[in-house]
């Protein structure tokens, strides 16, 4: 394992993702709770997984984090199997199916290096997870080994050129007197995990060339629109202020492909 995946590893094994700001504890309650923000914060996740279309499918999940979408997969019929790169990710989400009377075979992986035969799995499923690989098109050309011929993938990576992008951009170069950093130092440097990356359209379709593109898109969400309390990492003044000044009426009308959330369907090619 490489020395900035241990970075990453220890960033998300310190808490999964939305464990800080919804989960309370470890009972029934509590990960029903944690899916219903998950899902009233982002509707963009149910909209583009569609997870109906994963019924009786054998289906790999990269990047469990809490079992959320883990869970929605389960409820819909699919024949999962589940991997993270965390011991802490793995235990949430065997805790929450064990609470729900769930099944999957759930393991610790590296993306990078998928544990599975070739042409395995009938779809693929990764929310926000592989663009934390330090080879994320490495990790997209396991997804296509694993797949098997005509297999759905549907996967979320981070739009370069998103709204978060820009604000990231303004505080911590423009205010820093340091203009001419790239949005990719910035995304690196500032956005979750040591070494995230984000993608524009074209390098995304790199990234997936050996499939067939069925959809990418990137809509607004709470996070570009600064309509929800998450990013609180960043809290400062100059967000406080951006987010009574914010031009939301603008971004909706004119920059509505300037999400963060760059989300890809793909099948593998016959």
């Amino acid at each position: 394992m490489e020395f900035n995946k241990f970075l990453v590893k220890d960033f998300w094994n310190e808490a999964s993702c939305g464990e800080n700001l919804y989960l309370q504890g470890f009972s029934k309650e509590d990960y029903t709770f944690h899916s219903k923000k998950r899902y009233e914060l982002e509707p963009e996740i149910i909209d583009f997984a569609q997870f109906e279309k994963f019924k009786n499918k054998k289906v790999l999940e990269i990047g469990v984090g809490l079992g959320a979408d883990h869970q929605k997969l389960a409820e819909q019929g699919a024949i999962l199997t589940g991997i993270d790169l965390t011991p802490r990710a793995i235990n949430h989400t065997k805790r929450r199916f064990e609470l729900m009377g769930l099944n999957s075979d759930l393991q610790i992986a590296d993306a990078e290096n998928l544990p599975f035969e070739n042409n395995s799995f009938d779809a693929v499923y990764s929310w926000g997870v592989l663009h934390h690989s330090p080879d994320t098109q490495k990790a997209v050309n396991e997804v296509y080994r694993v797949l098997k011929s005509g297999g759905l993938a549907k996967i979320m990576i981070y739009n370069k050129y998103s709204l978060i992008g820009y604000m990231l951009w303004i505080r911590y170069a423009l205010l820093k007197l340091k203009p001419i950093k790239a949005l990719n130092a910035i995304y690196s440097d500032h956005l979750e995990s040591p070494g995230t990356k984000a993608y524009n359209y074209d390098e995304a379709k790199i990234l997936f060339s050996r499939f067939d593109i069925d959809l990418i898109d990137s809509p607004l969400t709470h996070a570009d629109l600064l309509t929800s309390e998450v990013g609180q990492k960043h809290r400062s003044g100059y967000l406080s202020i951006a987010k009574k000044i914010w031009p939301r009426w603008f971004f909706k009308m004119f920059m509505r492909k300037h999400g963060l959330f760059l989300l890809v369907s793909l099948t593998k090619r016959n």
